[in-house]
């Protein structure tokens, strides 16, 4: 057996972590980015933190999902500052946005000479600039991965800026952050964190160790996730999914993941839908097609197990089936109000585009066996 496990330099967890977060950015250098969400209020007692320590923060708020435009700007800040290094605080866009900031502002070419399927995907020639991320959603576990997702308008695509030289130096989760998220918000990126424990769970690259991981956070997240939706000031629950988001994160990076990953990718590159609603909309559908492939064309597949598994581990019911597994999450879904892909315009002629784009899309590669066009369309239509 062999396998490989990376992650962020150094992961501090806990409620009131934040506080530490001052001093480690001062050790990484003097003029800082702060790379932030559209609601910059809610930030500004970190900010105010940093300042106190005599560290000169320049602001780049990112007011949507992070985009190629988005980061030659930031990049191109970051040097007009001479920014030493980078600090994302907020959800998953502003951890992803940051973290190729971080990699753009330190190497002369553009992202497209690095960035994976629309682009060249040559490595880079320097390292990033120093990188801290501080998550306020429960969601992505970007804060732990190695790659930032990308949004080409021009290609019609999400893709990948991808390089282990990427992880944060220092990842800080601190559950208090995450208090009182909206409940919308809550279900969008809780939704994206349970997807992403199933899907590296049953990846063709799964490993002992990110096994043990999805084992430890699928009951956690099952439980938590409604009743951080119901109650958003909920201390435990609200502890309970930012421990499965990052969870999630550390999974996803060393095991891939799937085919609704895969979706996501094409459809968040054309239509503005929230990445987590697209996966929530998905996710029973794209478990069912992969259970009726498994069972057609690759039963001896340990990935049939591993769906019967997370089927017990998030119903807590010792019987349960993957058929439950799809029951369930179609369930959890509708209790959250998450609605179909037709809420985010997209209809039944963008099927055929979004199954060409999907099939290329980089999270396809580690699904359990490859689906056919019909299968992927067939799973897009039912999610409509």
């Amino acid at each position: 057996m062999r396998f490989e496990f990376t992650s962020a330099g150094r992961i501090i967890f806990g409620q009131g972590a934040v506080k530490e977060l001052p001093d480690i950015a001062a050790r990484f250098g003097h003029r800082v980015l702060i790379v932030t969400g559209r609601d910059r209020l809610r930030y500004a007692g970190l900010i105010a933190m940093l300042e106190g320590k005599d560290l000169v923060c320049t602001l780049f708020p990112v007011m949507g999902e992070p985009s190629i435009e988005l980061v030659r700007e930031g990049a191109a800040l970051m040097r007009a500052a001479s920014a030493e290094l980078v600090i994302s605080i907020g959800g998953g866009s502003a951890i992803d946005a940051g973290k190729a900031i971080a990699a753009a502002a330190a190497n002369s070419g553009d992202v497209l000479d690095y960035i994976e399927v629309i682009g060249r995907g040559l490595p880079f020639e320097n390292a990033p600039l120093p990188f801290l991320a501080v998550p306020t959603t429960a969601g992505t576990g970007s804060e732990v991965t190695r790659n930032a997702v990308l949004g080409s308008k021009q290609h019609g695509v999400k893709a990948s800026l991808r390089s282990a030289a990427m992880l944060a130096r220092v990842a800080i989760v601190d559950p208090d952050l995450t208090m009182g998220l909206p409940a919308a918000i809550t279900a969008s990126t809780g939704l994206d964190a349970l997807t992403q424990l199933i899907e590296p769970f049953v990846s063709i690259r799964a490993n002992p160790l990110v096994d043990a991981l999805c084992r430890e956070g699928l009951p956690k997240i099952a439980r938590a996730l409604p009743l951080a939706w119901e109650n958003g000031s909920n201390r435990e629950a609200r502890a309970a999914m930012s421990y499965s988001s990052l969870l999630s994160g550390l999974a996803l990076a060393n095991a891939g993941l799937g085919v609704v990953h895969g979706f996501a990718a094409a459809i968040g590159g054309t239509f503005d839908a929230p990445h987590g609603n697209i996966c929530a909309a998905i996710l029973p559908h794209g478990i069912a097609a992969n259970l009726r492939a498994l069972r057609a064309r690759a039963p001896e597949s340990p990935a049939l197990e591993r769906y019967h598994e997370a089927a017990r581990l998030t119903t807590g019911e010792s019987s349960a089936s993957a058929d439950d597994l799809v029951s369930w999450v179609a369930n959890l879904t509708q209790h959250l109000r998450i609605p179909g892909l037709s809420a985010w315009h997209v209809r039944e002629q963008d099927v055929a585009p979004i199954v060409e784009r999907a099939a290329r899309a980089s999270s396809m590669k580690a699904n359990p066996l490859p689906l056919s066009d019909s299968e992927l369309a067939d799973t897009v239509r039912k999610a409509l």
